[in-house]
């Protein structure tokens, strides 16, 4: 079955990097869109960052657009976040998704099917 296993959170301060995995299983991931969003304590769900299956098309949200970069290795199945200049309102719970095959948007939630378990991200003033 499908599995998405995100690592690399942490307790960081503010202005810090940190560099988020995902690595995928139970599917062909070199065919597949990857997803980032994040969700912080009562707040909806977010979109963050997402790539094509092959990275030529990247997207971010405007609130990390300078700051993170996606990127992934489909010969290890794996989809990165690397998150620069952390700022406290990035505190949230991040998780990786794979989009539904032949959805065009990358920024809707709905255009995902599989979701990891998230991992956590916490950033100090």
């Amino acid at each position: 079955q499908v599995q998405l296993v995100e690592s690399g959170g942490g307790l960081v301060q503010a202005g810090d990097s940190l560099r988020l995995s995902c690595v995928a299983s139970g599917f062909s991931f070199s065919s597949y869109g990857m997803g980032w969003f994040r969700q912080a304590p009562g707040k909806e769900r977010e979109f963050v960052a997402a790539i094509s299956w092959n990275g030529d098309r990247i997207y971010y949200a405007d609130s990390v657009k300078g700051r993170f970069t996606v990127s992934r290795d489909n010969a290890k199945s794996t989809v990165f976040l690397q998150m620069n200049s952390l700022k406290p309102e990035d505190t949230a719970s991040y998780y990786c998704a794979r989009k539904y095959p032949g959805t065009s948007t990358y920024y809707q939630q709905g255009a995902y099917n599989h979701w990891g378990q998230g991992t956590q991200v916490t950033v100090s003033s």
